[in-house]
C-alpha cells in the first residue's frame, strides 16, 4: 500500500519532454494539412498563403486567380475541417483514457461500452426532426449518458464485482439495442427518406462540411474536458490501485465515477455530432500512449490526447488525398485499427511490454 501510494503521489515529478514532443508534432502536422486534399498545394504555396493571411502586409493581398484560390483554401475551407478531426482525435483519445483508468480494464473505450452507440441515436434522432446542431449535440449526450448508465447497470447485476468481462458484454449488448435503435429510424415512413444517404455517410464517420460553428461545438467540450480530467488525473492513479484502496485514501469513488461518465458522454456526444461515429481511437490510443509515457495519468492524458488528435488527423489528411471521392474515416479508423488492436492483443498476452 505505502508503495503504491507513494508511486502515484507528487513525491517523482513526471517527465513532460515526450508530451511537449508530441505537442510540437501536433502542431506542425496541422499546418502541414493545410496543403493537403482535392486541390493540391505545395508547402511552400500553402505556407505563403497562410503568412498572408496572417500577416496581410508581407506580401499584399492576393491579386491573381491562383493567390486568391490558394488564400481562400488555406483561410476559409481547411482550417475548420483540420481544427474539428484534430479535436475529434483528442476527444476520443482522452475518453478512452478516462474510461480505461475508471474501469480499470485495457480493452474499454467509448464505442464498445456503448456511449457511442447511445449518442448516435439521439444524433440520428435529432438529425430526423431536423433539430439544429445545438439540439444534435443535446440529444447525443442524453443517449451517451443513458447508454453508459444501461451498461454498468447491467454488468452489476451480472456480476456483483466489478468484472471486466461482464461490463464488455453488457457495452456490447446496449450497443446492439441502440444501434438496432439507429436502424429504426433509418426504416422510418417515406417523408424522411431523403435524408437517409445523408444519415448513413454521417454515421461511418466523416469530417465533409465541416465548418466554424463545428469547430466551436467539439473545441469547447474537449477543452473542458481535458481541463477537468487533468484536474482528476491524481484521483484516477488511486483509482487503478482498486476502489477499496482508492477510498482509504480519500477519494470519493462514486463521486468520480459519475463525473467521468459525465465527461466521457459529453465529448463523446460533441464528436458524434460534428462528424458521425469514429470508432477503435478511443481503444487504441490510450494503449499507445502508455506504452509510451506509463501508465501515470500524469502524463498518459495529455499523450493520449495528442496521439488521438495526430492519428485521427492522419487519416483524414488519407482519406482526402489518396482517392477523388472520400472514404469516410470511420471505415478507414476500423480499418487501420482492427489489425493494431490484434496486435496489442497478442503483445500483452504472449510477449509482455517489457521485451
Amino acid at each position: 500500500m505505502a508503495e503504491a501510494t507513494v508511486s502515484c503521489g507528487a513525491s517523482t515529478q513526471p517527465g513532460w519532454r515526450l508530451p511537449a514532443l508530441l505537442a510540437f508534432v501536433l502542431v506542425a502536422a496541422v499546418v502541414i494539412s493545410l496543403g493537403f486534399g482535392a486541390y493540391p498545394m505545395s508547402f511552400g504555396d500553402s505556407m505563403h498563403a497562410l503568412w498572408r493571411a496572417l500577416w496581410p502586409w508581407a506580401g499584399g493581398a492576393p491579386t491573381t486567380g491562383a493567390e486568391i484560390r490558394e488564400w481562400t483554401v488555406v483561410t476559409v475551407i481547411r482550417p475548420p475541417r483540420i481544427l474539428v478531426a484534430t479535436f475529434s482525435g483528442i476527444a476520443l483519445g482522452l475518453t478512452g483514457t478516462a474510461l480505461q483508468g475508471m474501469m480499470r480494464n485495457p480493452l474499454v473505450g467509448p464505442d464498445l461500452v456503448g456511449v457511442s452507440s447511445g449518442a448516435a441515436f439521439g444524433g440520428v434522432l435529432a438529425l430526423i426532426m431536423n433539430w439544429p446542431v445545438a439540439a444534435v449535440v443535446a440529444c447525443a449526450t442524453v443517449g451517451g449518458v443513458g447508454a453508459m448508465l444501461c451498461t454498468l447497470a447491467l454488468a452489476r447485476l451480472v456480476s456483483a464485482r466489478n468484472d471486466g468481462v461482464a461490463l464488455i458484454l453488457a457495452g456490447f449488448f446496449v450497443g446492439a439495442f441502440f444501434l438496432a435503435g439507429v436502424g429504426l429510424l433509418k426504416s422510418l415512413p417515406l417523408e424522411f427518406s431523403w435524408k437517409l444517404p445523408g444519415i448513413v455517410y454521417w454515421l461511418l464517420g466523416s469530417f465533409r462540411g465541416a465548418d466554424p460553428v463545428k469547430v466551436w461545438v467539439i473545441a469547447v467540450p474537449t477543452v473542458v474536458g481535458f481541463a477537468l480530467l487533468m484536474g482528476l488525473r491524481w484521483r484516477l492513479n488511486l483509482l487503478s490501485l482498486g476502489d477499496v484502496d482508492a477510498a482509504s485514501l480519500g477519494v470519493d469513488v462514486r463521486w468520480l465515477r459519475w463525473a467521468i461518465i459525465a465527461i466521457v458522454s459529453v465529448m463523446v456526444a460533441a464528436q458524434v455530432a460534428v462528424s458521425g461515429v469514429v470508432g477503435w481511437v478511443g481503444l487504441i490510443i490510450p494503449h499507445c500512449a502508455r506504452m509510451l509515457v506509463g501508465p501515470d495519468h500524469r502524463r498518459l492524458i495529455p499523450a493520449s490526447a495528442l496521439l488521438g488528435g495526430l492519428y485521427v488527423l492522419a487519416l483524414d489528411n488519407l482519406t482526402r488525398t489518396v482517392t477523388g471521392g472520400e472514404i469516410p474515416v470511420g471505415v478507414l479508423s476500423a480499418f487501420f485499427g482492427t489489425p493494431m488492436l490484434c496486435f496489442l492483443f497478442w503483445k500483452t498476452q504472449t510477449k509482455g511490454w517489457n521485451e
